[in-house]
């Protein structure tokens, strides 16, 4: 993986903390990330080339007006207001290759001086078991700052630690010992004919970015959300404003639009199309 930084921008080296998204159902983590990107008026400063991710190319997401920009697959923000770098990720990981992925960009982090990541995504409503209606839509968290992936931090926020976590289990100790490098059993992650309902968590993007961050002795805080797919943009300011208060952002301080808290990205205006024309009915 290079970082490949813009022609006359400079980064940040200030900026200890890194958030990013991990591909997941509904693509809740890159509606946040754009949301926190467009919000905090960040500027891209550079991008990551990997070959891992399968390529793309787009319209800017952010202008209201064509300056010539184009998104590409894995871009690098900062915010002078913030000290914090935003990674966004527009496209997929190719089959096969997350590991290896996630190995590139937890070198990355490190190499770049980052102290802390959080990770954005999000999970399956079909497998949430509890259902809490009382308490709202809830964020789970997942961190190597305690055992068994607590946070005294998150935990004080009101976030609820994702439970289903289980360091010993086949899939968690797969992960741990291919970035960890120290195991003296040789493992081997399930078939996907062989997966259980217990794998299913250590099988998605996140999981492995958790535990390649983990190995390079970073502080790694992963924020979750479940939803179905479909219209997700409420999950989006969920996550949004969990990232805020663990970074300790104040959203008062953003540059929403009308005196909000929040700006829109351009790139959503045009999310599900234009509306249906009245005169139909």
């Amino acid at each position: 993986m290079e970082f490949v930084v813009e022609e006359g921008k400079r980064v940040n080296e200030d900026c200890s903390t890194l958030i990013l998204p991990a591909l997941s159902i509904g693509n809740v983590g890159q509606l946040a990330v754009d949301l926190l990107v467009s919000s905090t008026d960040a500027d891209r400063v550079g991008y990551l080339d990997d070959p891992n991710l399968l390529p793309c190319v787009g319209n800017d997401a952010y202008g209201p007006l064509p300056c010539g920009e184009i998104a590409l697959p894995l871009e690098v923000y900062e915010s002078s207001a913030i000290t914090t770098t935003l990674a966004q990720q527009r496209s997929p990981v190719a089959k096969g290759m997350m590991i290896n992925f996630a190995e590139n960009i937890a070198n990355f982090a490190a190499s770049s001086g980052k102290k802390h990541v959080i990770v954005l995504s999000s999970l399956d409503f079909q497998r949430l078991h509890n259902l809490d209606m009382s308490r709202g839509p809830q964020v789970y968290y997942l961190s190597n700052a305690g055992s068994e992936g607590k946070d005294d931090n998150c935990e004080k926020l009101g976030f609820g630690r994702l439970n289903e976590y289980d360091s010993e289990g086949r899939c968690w100790k797969y992960l741990s010992s291919v970035f960890e490098k120290n195991s003296e059993e040789e493992l081997t992650f399930p078939s996907e004919d062989e997966l259980e309902d217990i794998d299913y968590y250590p099988s998605l993007p996140f999981a492995a970015l958790f535990s390649a961050f983990k190995a390079k002795g970073l502080k790694v805080t992963c924020l979750l959300c479940y939803c179905s797919e479909g219209d997700n943009i409420p999950e989006a300011f969920i996550l949004a404003e969990a990232a805020s208060k663990l970074t300790g952002l104040s959203p008062d301080k953003f540059h929403g639009e009308e005196g909000g808290k929040w700006r829109i990205p351009y790139s959503w205006k045009s999310m599900y199309g234009g509306p249906p024309d009245m005169s139909m009915f």
